[in-house]
């Protein structure tokens, strides 16, 4: 059994004040791990279903093989990893926006991180997703103009923004301007913590050839009760 509480890493960021924490949880006898964003939870490894269907529902979606995805967002690596866990799949480029993130897992701070940073398919690109998405660059140096599968994980949700500047990507523009990001047949999937949001339905339907808002239900094993999460998934071109 590993110490009952552990501070991990802490730094001051461009969003706040970022922690990593380990503790352990006597009720599951596991470790925990936890990352905060000043007093504000931004995730934890007892809650991952969502994560990971983030990537299952998306690349179930996905045809063919030699598959190019791009995960924006890091955090813990769950979805990075389940994403790894499809065969067909040849490359991901992982972005996210806080290098002390990047550097959690390279210095192998957590669960899934040996195997993150040991698969040469996966690339962590310390960049800003919303920006790079907004100017067209490629989300890195020798990657490919258009991704079979853009998954995003980063804000709370479309209406819950960790900033301000995010708040253009989920309006028409800036959906549209992902959605030429994709292969013809490509997919896009976004995690939120909120139930289907009806203005954000619109603007997908408005943007996409077709498109699903799914609630993923699970577990809540602190409280023995069920929570849930939603996976917005849309294949490109327009409906």
């Amino acid at each position: 059994m590993s110490a009952r509480f552990e501070e991990l890493d802490w730094r001051p960021t461009q969003f706040g004040e970022i922690s990593l924490r380990r503790r352990f949880e006597p009720t599951l006898q596991t470790d925990i791990y936890e990352a905060k964003l000043d007093d504000e939870f931004l995730m934890s490894s007892a809650f991952t279903a969502g994560e990971v269907a983030l990537a299952d529902i998306a690349l179930a979606l996905v045809p063919g093989v030699d598959l190019d995805v791009v995960v924006g967002g890091l955090g813990l690596g769950y979805t990075a990893h389940a994403v790894l866990g499809d065969p067909r799949v040849s490359s991901v480029s992982v972005v996210e926006a806080l290098g002390e993130v990047i550097g959690w897992h390279r210095r192998g701070l957590l669960p899934l991180s040996g195997q993150l940073t040991s698969d040469p398919r996966c690339t962590l690109v310390e960049g800003d997703f919303f920006e790079m998405v907004a100017s067209g660059s490629r989300f890195w140096p020798d990657a490919l103009d258009h991704h079979d599968a853009i998954l995003v994980d980063i804000d709370h949700t479309p209406r819950h923004v960790l900033h301000p500047r995010h708040a253009g990507f989920y309006e028409r523009a800036g959906q549209q301007r992902l959605a030429d990001r994709l292969e013809p047949e490509g997919v896009y999937a976004l995690w939120s913590d909120d139930p289907p949001d009806e203005g954000y339905v619109a603007v997908l339907e408005d943007v996409f050839a077709s498109w699903e808002a799914r609630v993923v239900r699970f577990a809540n094993p602190l409280t023995g009760g069920e929570a849930a999460n939603t996976v917005y998934v849309a294949t490109a071109g327009h409906g």
